[in-house]
C-alpha cells in the first residue's frame, strides 16, 4: 500500500517513509526510508509496477529467496510485498559504497580481492545450499559495510531444482558476468555464479572489465578465449581464480570450497 503523509512524503506498507533514492534499475527503484514504528533506517526496493506475470513472479521471488537466507554477507530482509498493486521489498540498509563504485575509482589490493573473495563465496556457498542461485552476481550487486561485502539484488534468482524458473530459452544475467553455459543457453546451475565471482574478482584486481564492449561482444568473447588472471595476486587467490573460470562448469570448484580454499588470512606478495 502506498499513501501519503501530511507534509507529502510517502508512506509505503503504513510505516516505511521514502527518503532519497539510492539506486535504480528498469524495474525497480531503491529508496533509503525510515520505518516510522521504529526509527530505523531501512531501504526499500519500490518495484515500478505490478507489471506482467512475469514480473510478479520475480518480485515474489525476491521476497522467496530473502526470506529463506540469513547470512553477514546478505542483505537481511525485513518486510515485503510481492502481492499488492505496488510491490517492495524492505531490507536492512548498507551505509557503504557498491564494489562498482570503489572499482572505478581503482583497482583494490591483492589483499583486499582476497578478503573480498573469501566473503562472497561464504555469502554464495549459503545461498547455494538452500537451494537458489543468484544469476547476477557482479560489482554494482555488492556493497561493502566496511571491511564486509554483502551480496544484494535477487531479483533474478531462481531455485535449483528450477520450480522457479523463468521461461525456457529465456537468456538472464549481466553479459559482461554471464558464464559460458549462460551464452549458450544451457542449464544455469551454482557454478554459474561461481563463475560470475572469477570475473568480478578479475576486475577488482585490475580495475576493468575482463570482457568489455556491447552485450553480445562481451558475451560472446568468452566463448574464444578465458579470462586472463592477473599477475601479483597470492599464488593461492590466482589459482583459485582460474579454477572458477574455466570453461566447463564441472570443472570449476563450489562456492564452499572456494571459501575454505581462502578462508584465511590473504598472503601479501612483495614483488
Amino acid at each position: 500500500m502506498v499513501d501519503g503523509t501530511p507534509d507529502g512524503g510517502i508512506l509505503i506498507g503504513e510505516r516505511y517513509l521514502l527518503g532519497e533514492v539510492v539506486g535504480c534499475g528498469a524495474s525497480a527503484v531503491v529508496h533509503r526510508a525510515e520505518d516510522v514504528t521504529s526509527g530505523q533506517v531501512v531501504a526499500v526496493k519500490l518495484f515500478t509496477s505490478s507489471g506482467s506475470a512475469g514480473h510478479r513472479a520475480q518480485q515474489r521471488r525476491e521476497i522467496e529467496a530473502l526470506s529463506s537466507l540469513q547470512h553477514p554477507g546478505l542483505v537481511r530482509l525485513l518486510d515485503g510485498d510481492g502481492t499488492g498493486p505496488r510491490p517492495f521489498v524492505v531490507t536492512e540498509f548498507v551505509d557503504g559504497p557498491s564494489l562498482a563504485e570503489v572499482i572505478h575509482d581503482g583497482p583494490l589490493t591483492p589483499p583486499e580481492v582476497h578478503r573480498l573473495a573469501a566473503g562472497l563465496a561464504a555469502a554464495l556457498a549459503h545461498v547455494h545450499e538452500h537451494g537458489f542461485v543468484h544469476r547476477d552476481v557482479k560489482p554494482s550487486n555488492v556493497l561493502l559495510d566496511g571491511d564486509r561485502p554483502r551480496l544484494v539484488d535477487f531479483g533474478i534468482a531462481r531455485a535449483l531444482d528450477g520450480t522457479v524458473a523463468t521461461a525456457t530459452g529465456a537468456v538472464v544475467g549481466t553479459a559482461a558476468y554471464m558464464a559460458p553455459e549462460q551464452v549458450r543457453g544451457d542449464e544455469v546451475t551454482a557454478a554459474a555464479d561461481v563463475y560470475a565471482l572469477g570475473l568480478v574478482l578479475i576486475e577488482a584486481l585490475t580495475g576493468r572489465r575482463e570482457y568489455p564492449g556491447n552485450a553480445v561482444e562481451s558475451a560472446i568473447a568468452r566463448l574464444h578465449r578465458p579470462p586472463v588472471v592477473p599477475d601479483g595476486a597470492s599464488r593461492p587467490l590466482r589459482r583459485t581464480i582460474t579454477d572458477m573460470t574455466r570453461t566447463e562448469p564441472e570443472h570449476r570448484p563450489t562456492a564452499a570450497a572456494v571459501a575454505a580454499r581462502l578462508g584465511g588470512e590473504p598472503t601479501v606478495v612483495v614483488p
